[in-house]
Formats: structure tokens, C-alpha cells, sequence
């Protein structure tokens, strides 16, 4: 699990755990491209690698696009998803058992006005886990994702936020199931795609996000 203190990190830690998951619950920083990597090497061969990876998004009109904002948001979230597969799989390819749940997001699945560096570094993490899925699914290993979206959570969703009238009004508007969704669905939908009831499962981006993209 990385990202374990953060984004989906605590809720998915807990359920795990309490269903008799060892988890390592990993919280350093993975841009740095060698620390994936070493992460891996650290653990060693793991059944399920869960890529929990979130950043604040950056957003702004395409006129706009900073580099170093749009670079942020791949450094942070596909290059580090990338390292960590590509590490994790050769000895589940071996073995010809492993699951990979990454966390990822349903933004790209609606477009949202001035949300491109954010939602093209997300779309970006749904197309690498869709191929490579499909890649590995001849090898009884599965690597699928949760794109998600209004599920509480600090990175994107803080107290401060989802408290305002505001915001209650903006879920009425957006969201069909108008309400936030709990960490706990994420979990739960995470330890069935860590299960072998996912099996069938290849290269999916499942949306979780309360009828939001639908």
C-alpha cells in the first residue's frame, strides 16, 4: 500500500488488515525516480499491490498551463504508478498469481472546465492500466483500477469544503447519488479487486463515483 497516511491510504490500511491482510503500509514520497523501485526491492514479492497516489489538482485554462504544474501531476501520479508495476509484476508473472489495484480517478471520464493538467495525468494512469491489464491477464494476474470521485477523502474533499452549503448545492446539481461517497467504499471495492471473486477482471477503470461520469 503506498500512500498508506494518505488519500485512500487509511481507509484501505483498516479494511485489510481486519479482514487478516499483512500489509505494508508504506508513506514516503515516490517521485524521486529510484524510490519505487527500492520500495519493491524492499518488500520484496507482494499477492496485491495497491497504488494509492494523490496529489491536489492543478487546474487551469489551457492558455494557462504552467510547466512545472503539469509536470508536477505526472511526476506524482503516472510515473510512480509506472516504476511501481513494472517492479511488482515479474514475480507475479512468475508465480502467475498477483493482483494490482491502483487508486485512480473518474475526472477524465467527464471533462470539467480548466481541470486538463490534472485530468490528462489521471487519464494517463487509467490507459497504462487498461494495457496493461490486457498484457497480463494470460498470466492469472490482474491489474485493475478504481476511478473515483466524490469520495471523502483530505487530499480532495477536506472538512472545510464539503461542510459549506456550497458544496452541498454543488452535489445536488453534479452528483445523482447527492452525497459523498465514504472511504469505506473505496476499500471494500479495493479488497474485492484483491480478491481471487475478481478473477474475470482484466484492465478495468471501474468508476466510483456516485452516478457523477455515468
Amino acid at each position: 500500500m503506498t500512500s498508506a497516511h494518505d488519500y485512500m491510504g487509511p481507509a484501505i490500511t483498516e479494511l485489510f488488515r481486519a479482514e487478516g491482510a499483512i500489509v505494508t503500509a508504506d508513506t514516503r514520497l515516490l517521485t524521486d525516480p529510484a524510490a519505487p523501485d527500492a520500495l519493491m526491492a524492499e518488500v520484496g514479492a507482494v499477492d496485491v499491490l495497491v497504488a494509492n497516489l494523490g496529489v491536489p489538482a492543478a487546474s487551469a485554462p489551457a492558455t494557462a498551463i504552467a510547466d512545472d504544474a503539469w509536470l508536477a501531476m505526472f511526476d506524482h501520479l503516472v510515473h510512480p504508478l509506472m516504476r511501481l508495476v513494472r517492479a511488482a509484476l515479474p514475480p507475479m508473472l512468475e508465480r502467475r498469481s498477483g493482483k494490482v489495484v491502483a487508486i485512480t480517478s473518474s475526472s477524465p471520464l467527464r471533462p470539467i472546465r480548466h481541470a486538463t493538467p490534472y485530468a490528462s495525468a489521471r487519464a494517463a494512469q487509467n490507459t497504462f492500466i487498461t494495457y496493461v491489464g490486457v498484457e497480463v491477464a494470460s498470466s492469472n494476474v490482474q491489474v485493475n483500477a478504481i476511478a473515483q470521485n466524490y469520495i471523502a477523502n483530505p487530499t480532495y474533499y477536506p472538512p472545510e469544503l464539503t461542510s459549506t452549503e456550497r458544496f452541498a448545492n454543488h452535489l445536488h446539481r453534479n452528483v445523482p447519488a447527492d452525497r459523498l461517497g465514504r472511504p469505506e467504499d473505496t476499500a471494500e471495492l479495493a479488497l474485492f479487486l484483491a480478491s481471487g471473486a475478481s478473477d474475470f477482471f482484466s484492465g478495468r477503470i471501474i468508476p466510483l463515483d456516485g452516478g457523477w461520469s455515468a
